[in-house]
């Protein structure tokens, strides 16, 4: 067992324990409601909920999540009560049935579904990276699902790896699987630090109008924080102060940035609700010499030579792309003005959560699921022109 190589691309992927492939299972099924008049989402490989925050902000109503990583679904449904959660491996789960389920809580329009397609085969940052990795073949069930319900505008979201693996090949696929089905695509690669996020992460969209009601592409909106980024004091500077493994449920000051007051809900440009308590706000539990490896690295700097993506932060700069790392990750990123890694709060706020969202899971994988999350600001400022056209279309035509 010693003389295997843990690398070795052709060894198969080690597989979380969280993973719920053997069985399909329903949240809220009963509970759920909608409102009759509002547009609807459906939500593939929905993780913690990006895309349906965003949506949710933009003016699109999440009626079912689905993801087979437990923790996350448990997150999903959550912070949507009021909504269906499932929890299965999507290729064993039939769109005519969830399309039945649907129909039952008189849901008969989906006029959104977005796919936060599985990455980990894609990315640089997967040093098992390979182009045959069955994870990257799961946007054909995304399409599986489009093929059924036929939605007036479909979103998939993939990290910036897409485009060049297997020369491009996995791009012009889905491109041309989406242009079969009746849509107009089209694609980019965005920053969502350009979109107000204080990160910088590369994505590759793919956006698809239904011919049905529009013969004319989707376009891209501008980021408007293009020379003028979020920085990681501006996201996080206003949380309280941490020990090690020190767990804090309440604020200890005000926000003096804009961003920190959007995320607190203090501003009503979107409508994001203040929290009860400050939630995932906990600090690792360091060993003493990982204290003093974080202390002793300057900002911005690696705390490990072989490992350039963790960094301690830069107070200064938007945070560098924040990664799932693996099933069982450490803290990928050093606080900058104390000797620790960050909590989950911190972390969900470089991806543009909101303090009032509240993951489940645990330190470890809450880390996956902020790390795999797409910026539902990001996401926000994707949708509302969508939002803006389907509410034209919807005035004009009652049916759609």
């Amino acid at each position: 067992m010693s003389n295997i190589n843990k690398w070795d691309k052709n060894i198969p992927v080690e597989k979380s324990n969280y993973l719920q492939d053997d069985k399909v299972t329903f949240f809220n099924v009963d509970n759920s409601q909608f409102n009759k008049n509002s547009l609807k989402l459906l939500d593939l490989f929905c993780g913690a909920g990006g895309f349906s925050v965003g949506c949710n902000w933009a003016g699109i109503e999440s009626v079912m999540g689905i993801d087979h990583f437990e923790p996350a679904i448990k997150t999903w449904v959550k912070n949507h009560p009021n909504s269906i959660g499932c929890l299965g491996d999507i290729t064993q789960i039939n769109p005519y049935e969830i399309k039945n389920i649907l129909k039952k809580k008189d849901v008969d329009k989906i006029n959104l579904i977005t796919g936060g397609v599985p990455c980990q085969g894609f990315s640089i940052a997967n040093r098992k990276h390979n182009d045959s990795d069955t994870r990257n073949f799961l946007f054909l069930e995304y399409m599986k699902f489009v093929k059924v319900f036929r939605p007036d505008y479909i979103i998939l979201e993939n990290v910036s790896g897409m485009r060049s693996t297997a020369g491009g090949h996995f791009e012009n696929a889905i491109k041309s699987y989406m242009e079969n089905l009746g849509y107009i695509v089209s694609i980019k690669m965005l920053n969502a630090a350009d979109y107000g996020v204080p990160q910088i992460r590369q994505r590759l969209l793919f956006v698809g109008v239904n011919k049905t009601i529009s013969n004319i592409p989707y376009v891209f909106p501008v980021g408007l924080y293009k020379d003028k980024y979020i920085t990681v004091g501006e996201a996080i500077g206003d949380l309280p102060s941490l020990n090690n493994n020190e767990y804090k449920t309440q604020y200890e000051s005000k926000p003096y940035t804009n961003y920190q007051k959007l995320m607190r809900g203090e501003i009503k440009s979107i409508n994001i609700n203040k929290p009860t308590y400050l939630a995932n706000h906990q600090a690792p539990n360091h060993p003493e010499n990982t204290i003093k490896r974080i202390r002793e690295t300057t900002p911005g700097n690696p705390m490990y030579p072989k490992f350039k993506q963790r960094i301690r932060l830069n107070n200064e700069n938007p945070s560098p792309t924040q990664l799932a790392g693996g099933i069982r990750p450490q803290f990928q990123f050093g606080h900058p003005t104390e000797s620790r890694g960050l909590s989950i709060r911190e972390r969900a706020r470089l991806q543009s959560f909101p303090d009032e969202y509240v993951f489940e899971g645990g330190i470890v994988q809450e880390r996956v699921q902020t790390g795999n999350a797409v910026p539902p600001l990001l996401i926000y400022e994707l949708i509302k022109p969508i939002v803006n056209n389907l509410s034209v279309k919807k005035g004009k035509n009652s049916n759609v």
